[in-house]
């Protein structure tokens, strides 16, 4: 098939994996569609960990209609055993002649295996097709993957002039309706969301995605707090027994405050410290371990401006409020001191801008 042909095929493929976001991690998400005679003849997708992967679904529903088609997959078939049977089998099985593959898995267990085993098998591959399209959808897992860090967006909302509240503290609400819903629909599919203490004291937030889809899930609260703790009433502990919450604090933490956490359901981190605070790159490592490959942090600026300082931020996404609040003792999204050059500073690239109702939507990767 030509080049043109491929894309629109990866392109399907593409949308089926996006009806999985936020379900399979720390899998990545993966569409696979069978195609002859330029026809669609079955499609599939990974939804959740330990069921089939996209491929063994596609090919499943195509039957014997498999033999002498092509199949399309935004990521390189499996070649081992895991939770479920290697695909790059399943695929010379069921007859393929060529599989088209949007980019290679860098998991050291298939990283060029997987196209190894299918061309030593007689079927006939293709890569890199919309590659940069399927490294975006699966950010998070390539990045854990390779560091077995977690995939970490820097969220904030702030006015026209780079407030995030006014000298009083008073935040809401900056931004309107469809940002905020906006929101909700990101931490459905992030992992986990995280702020720091300042934040839960400040706003008593719930951090839960709270969207009329039945299918909506809360991803997991990390809070993240220094010396001054935060109350035990804070809504962002409500339903820890069901939804898992994380107190990530310096091991310094008093043995009744911990055990009164840990029976609300409370997973307490007891981190090392770097100058007064939380150590976040050692946070990072153990959220990895803990299989979170992607996290939201959503203030306030304090535990931002530390992230940034650490470079542990992958990802930015800014809503800008058409407001102006003024005022030099008005809190900024990133705080501390800040980057002494321009020469130093953090750059986006990628970057999109859309629009919300009134407000804007920045994104980019740094």
């Amino acid at each position: 098939m030509s080049r043109k042909l491929d894309q629109h095929y990866m392109k399907q493929a593409l949308n089926l994996a996006r009806k999985a976001e936020g379900r399979t991690s720390p899998n990545p998400v993966v569409g696979s569609i069978v195609v002859k005679s330029r026809e669609i003849i079955s499609e599939g997708y990974h939804k959740r960990v330990g069921l089939p992967h996209a491929e063994i679904l596609a090919l499943r529903k195509a039957g014997i209609k498999a033999r002498g088609a092509d199949l399309y997959v935004n990521l390189e078939p499996c070649c081992h055993q895991g939770k479920t049977p290697p695909c790059t089998e399943a695929i010379v099985n069921a007859g393929i002649k060529r599989v088209v593959i949007g980019v290679r898995d860098p998991n050291r267990l298939v990283s060029g295996k997987g196209v190894s085993y299918l061309r030593k098998n007689g079927v006939e591959v293709v890569t890199g097709v919309l590659k940069r399209d399927c490294e975006k959808i699966n950010e998070p897992f390539l990045k854990y993957i390779v560091t077995g860090r977690p995939w970490v967006i820097l969220k904030s909302a702030l006015s026209l002039d780079g407030k995030i509240a006014t000298r009083t503290g008073d935040s809401k609400w900056i931004t309107g309706p469809k940002a905020r819903d906006y929101v909700h629909r990101l931490r459905n599919r992030v992992d986990a969301v995280l702020v720091g203490a300042g934040t839960v004291r400040a706003d008593d937030p719930r951090l839960t995605a709270r969207l009329k889809s039945v299918s909506t899930r809360s991803p997991t609260r990390i809070i993240v707090g220094g010396h001054n703790g935060i109350s035990m009433s804070a809504r962002v502990f409500d339903n820890a027994s069901r939804e898992k919450v994380i107190y990530a604090t310096l091991d310094g933490l008093s043995p009744n405050r911990k055990n009164k956490l840990q029976k609300m359901g409370v997973e307490v981190l007891l981190m090392k410290q770097k100058q007064g605070q939380v150590h976040l790159p050692q946070l990072m490592n153990m959220l990895g371990a803990m299989d979170i490959t992607s996290i939201m942090v959503e203030g306030g600026s304090m535990i931002s401006g530390n992230l940034i300082k650490e470079r542990l931020v992958d990802k930015v996404i800014y809503f800008i409020a058409p407001k102006i609040i003024g005022g030099k003792d008005a809190p900024s999204p990133v705080g501390g001191h800040g980057f002494g050059q321009l020469s130093d500073t953090l750059r986006i690239k990628d970057m999109t801008v859309a629009k919300l109702g009134d407000d804007l939507v920045v994104e980019g990767n740094i």
